[in-house]
């Protein structure tokens, strides 16, 4: 029996002629663009942006103590010589305005810093230095990478600030919250 036999094919099968298979192009592939290059920001500079960012944070947050205050009637106590001891014996004892003080300047700042790099990706004192923050894919951060970035600056502070002088000793110029969140700051 052949291979083309019409009583096991069929009479319509044995008719065609043989073809052979056709041959399928895979298209060309395209040429990639060429990723854009970068310039990470290091510690200083990153340092300045934060000093123009909290002379901002505090003038709002003295004005939202004082109302705070005004309203609960809490006051710090009396004292002479206001220094450091002062300062830090009121923490320690949980002063109940200082406790107010530090949380009312903790919420301005962890909003201040959401919102502006949510929105714009850059805080106002990025945006004077020409900087901004991308996540690691090169693009503006999603609001919930922005919402991991902010609570990474709590953490940085939890570290006795280390985790922000990591800034200065590490290869990619990346702090605790950088890491945390996946993202760098460049030069804008």
């Amino acid at each position: 029996m052949s291979e083309r036999d019409p009583a096991i094919l069929g009479a319509s099968d044995a008719a065609l002629p043989a073809v052979a298979a056709p041959v399928v192009e895979r298209p060309k592939p395209r040429p990639r663009p060429a990723a854009e290059t970068v310039t990470v920001v290091g510690f200083w500079r990153r340092w300045v942006a934060s000093m123009i960012d909290l002379a901002i944070i505090l003038p709002v947050s003295v004005v939202l103590i004082a109302i705070a205050s005004a309203i609960a009637g809490i006051h710090l106590p009396p004292s002479r010589v206001r220094g450091v001891d002062f300062w830090l014996d009121l923490v320690l004892v949980s002063d109940p305005a200082m406790v107010t003080a530090i949380v009312i300047t903790l919420a301005v700042a962890m909003i201040y810093l959401y919102v502006f790099q949510a929105t714009i990706g850059q805080t106002l004192g990025m945006r004077v230095l020409k900087l901004r923050v991308i996540d690691v894919y090169g693009e503006r951060p999603s609001f919930a990478r922005v919402g991991l970035r902010t609570a990474g600056y709590l953490a940085g502070l939890a570290t006795l600030f280390l985790g922000f002088l990591w800034i200065g000793f590490d290869a990619e110029k990346r702090g605790l919250h950088d890491w945390i969140a996946g993202t760098y700051v460049i030069r804008a």
